[in-house]
């Protein structure tokens, strides 16, 4: 199956590096055009209708989110090239988006168009262009998270999260409404990826301190659903700093 797709960075080199790659290494990717900047990318992708976009994060003039507010009524899977920023991966990781870090590692790419080729050939319908377009609109604690199970995929509020537990390769997420979601990451995922009001309070549990009733100086955290969490002591001090 072929993958229709464009290429918008405002960097030429960066641009033929991908370019190569890709005819190299993901023969499955047909590129339509090439963008160099936000006033040629919108109207490559209206034209093109291209099924794959690779992304260019930071460019003159404004960057990839202006890109997709501006092509929001098209539907196609974004594959972002990105320096770090721990803003943007927050974002990115939170709408389960494909991004690649520059410099661009070939194993990377070619996962990332592999799965992108696998959704497009599934017909997913998760629309991670527009959950990543709404959280940033929103705070933190208001945005949406995309949680990959064994099934497929849920959407949730981060707000409505009460904690999160390490299951071996796994995470267990307990929401506020009594249910739970096995999800396919590591809990060192969410602690990287969740501020404030959650808390790491051991080496298994992450916690949203919205929900805690009550501590007991024994080094155990009674939460709102009466479930009851070990405070390690390395953990403790950053825990009670949010109350104090």
């Amino acid at each position: 199956m072929k993958v229709k797709a464009v290429i918008v960075d405002d960097e030429i080199i960066a641009r033929d590096v991908l370019r190569n790659y890709l005819t190299k290494y993901c023969p499955q990717v047909e590129i339509l055009g090439e963008a160099e900047n936000i006033k040629e990318a919108v109207p490559l992708i209206e034209t093109q209708q291209p099924q794959l976009v690779f992304l260019d994060v930071e460019m003159p003039f404004g960057n990839a989110f202006d890109v997709l507010e501006a092509t929001k009524d098209y539907s196609y899977e974004t594959i972002f090239i990105t320096a770090f920023s721990q803003y943007s991966l927050q974002a990115l990781n939170k709408s389960a988006s494909y991004y690649i870090l520059k410099p661009i590692d070939i194993q990377e790419l070619i996962l990332a168009v592999n799965k992108v080729a696998e959704s497009i050939e599934q017909k997913d319908e998760l629309n991670r262009n527009k959950i990543l377009l709404e959280n940033l609109k929103l705070k933190p604690e208001k945005q949406l998270l995309i949680l990959p199970t064994l099934q497929g995929f849920d959407v949730v509020k981060i707000e409505d999260i009460i904690r999160l537990q390490a299951d071996g390769n796994f995470t267990q997420v307990y929401l506020a409404d009594g249910s739970k979601k096995m999800v396919c990451r590591f809990l060192k995922h969410f602690d990287d990826l969740l501020d404030a009001p959650f808390v790491r309070v051991h080496r298994s549990h992450i916690i949203n301190t919205d929900f805690v009733k009550s501590y007991h100086k024994s080094g155990t955290a009674t939460l709102l659903d009466n479930t009851e969490i070990e405070v390690s002591g390395s953990f403790k001090e950053r825990f009670l700093s949010v109350f104090s």
